[in-house]
């Protein structure tokens, strides 16, 4: 059974003992702490140069890669972004390139692989690290490193992981200056996140609201466009703070495959939810296949709805909507009666792969 209610302060103190709300209500501080650290960064000259952005990044640390990428494109950015997830670079990566190496830890074997293999290639590195390999790789190679200054876990490091990697950028002259956007932003996101937290009454919190929907339910969220990173993002969020399955998709792709299977099996139709995510920038196509969308699960009796990002810029969509899926991903762990924090699995198989090297 849930818990009955989510508004009593002793029920966060006896679920969530390493203090996980604290970190996720901190998130407008650690913005203005990351974006002000890499602002300051000293780099190349000749990282000016570069014609194409890889971020490196795995889970927590990956995300800001993915929400750099569908930024850039919302804002019609020349300098293309990929991000990889593994171990292998791409061949193209070159002297042109620059390489954002990005792991919490820095001892993230996958981003360790790569980045070692763009050092290799001659690609413009920069580490961003609180610590580890890749910053001893990076002191031995003359590489520029962004020091993390965060020592809780990399899902809660959004500032790091994300906003840091806006500043280089800016700094380089590779994306549009996001300066004023993200200003504004962080306004509109400290307004929002007051309205989130686990004083604020579920009667009147959304992100209470929408946990206690989610309850007992197979989640599936639905993004498009700057908000298709945030849907995966709720997705590992789901999994990681509420030990629970969830499933992201993307508009408008979806709307040519995932339609013809939305009334079966007939024995699941009943334990799913979805959300969709719209926010005023979207493309007016998108909104019309939102609602399409809409429509064609109800009418498979599949549990839906839609969700309206606040926020003045694409900016402030992606950081807003991030939030509201943190919290709500949190309050789900508590409905759960399990620890938000806890990593107990993931430290499991980490420990497993490591005794096969």
């Amino acid at each position: 059974m849930p818990e009955s209610s989510l508004d009593g302060p002793e029920l966060y103190a006896r679920i969530d003992p390493e203090g996980l709300r604290d970190r996720i209500a901190g998130l407008p501080a650690q913005i203005d702490e990351a974006w002000t650290a890499a602002s300051a960064l000293e780099l190349p000259t000749d990282y000016r140069s570069a014609e194409r952005i890889v971020v490196l990044g795995m889970g927590g640390s990956g995300i800001g890669g993915s929400l750099l990428r569908a930024l850039a494109l919302d804002i019609g950015a020349k300098t293309p972004v990929t991000v990889v997830r593994g171990y292998r670079l791409p061949a193209w990566v070159d002297s042109r390139t620059l390489v954002l190496a990005s792991s919490n830890s820095g001892n993230t074997e996958e981003i360790v692989a790569s980045f070692e293999q763009a050092i290799a290639a001659g690609a413009k590195c920069i580490v961003l690290a609180s610590g580890g390999r890749m910053l001893e790789i990076a002191a031995s190679s003359d590489v520029p490193a962004l020091n993390v200054r965060w020592d809780g876990e990399p899902r809660a490091a959004l500032g790091w992981s994300y906003v840091s990697l806006l500043a280089i950028c800016r700094r380089l002259g590779l994306l549009p200056d996001q300066t004023d956007d993200l200003r504004v932003a962080l306004v509109e996101l400290r307004a929002y996140a007051g309205q989130l937290g686990i004083d604020v009454p579920e009667a009147s919190n959304a992100a209470k609201q929408l946990a206690r929907r989610w309850y007992g339910k197979l989640i599936a969220i639905v993004g498009a466009e700057a908000l298709a990173p945030v849907a995966y993002r709720w997705r590992t969020q789901i999994n990681e703070n509420a030990k629970s399955w969830a499933i992201a998709d993307e508009l408008p792709e979806m709307n040519h495959n995932a339609a013809l299977g939305f009334g079966a099996p007939a024995a699941l139709v009943p334990m799913l939810h979805v959300v969709l995510l719209r926010h005023a920038a979207m493309h007016p196509r998108i909104r019309l296949r939102v609602d399409a969308t809409l429509d064609e699960l109800r009418m498979n009796a599949v549990a839906a709805e839609v969700i309206d990002v606040p926020g003045a810029s694409v900016l402030a969509q992606q950081l807003c909507a991030v939030h509201l899926g943190d919290w709500a991903s949190y309050y789900l762990g508590v409905l759960n009666g399990v620890n938000p924090s806890s990593m107990d699995a993931l430290e499991r198989l980490k420990d497993l792969l490591a005794s096969k090297r």
